[in-house]
């Protein structure tokens, strides 16, 4: 029996409005991942060290408060660092266009914009996990 994915939701810095977290967590529960959410004001820390822990396939990091363009790149770096270069890094939230090829090439695969549709959101998770 294959395992299921696992994918981290999470909310870093000083971000407090998770809905669209939750929302894209519950959607993910729903098409049969293992979730797990980290909470509000988490630092990347903390969420690299969740993301090892919990050996996740997929690390989504919710934003509306604009540290996205700082915190993002930091989580990527630290897994990175910890040697840990097999994860599906995704971004949602309100994230400006002129700022998405800056998590591009910090190593995010792909940013989901306001009102993303739920089920592309899976099916792309599906198509680019790593397997390992």
């Amino acid at each position: 029996m294959e395992r299921k994915l696992r994918v981290l939701v999470a909310k870093l810095g000083l971000d407090a409005h998770d809905r669209g977290a939750k929302v894209v967590a519950r959607a993910y529960r729903d098409a049969g991942f293992e979730v797990i959410y980290t909470g509000i004001y988490q630092r990347p820390e903390a969420v690299a060290e969740a993301a090892i822990q919990e050996d996740v396939d997929v690390v989504a990091v919710s934003s509306l408060a604009g540290a996205h363009a700082v915190l993002i790149p930091q989580l990527i770096q630290l897994l990175k660092e910890q040697g840990v270069d097999d994860v599906l890094f995704l971004a949602g939230g309100v994230i400006p266009e002129d700022e998405v090829p800056q998590l591009l090439e910090a190593g995010v695969a792909r940013v989901f914009g306001p009102g993303a549709d739920l089920e592309e959101i899976i099916e792309y998770t599906k198509a680019n996990v790593k397997r390992r």
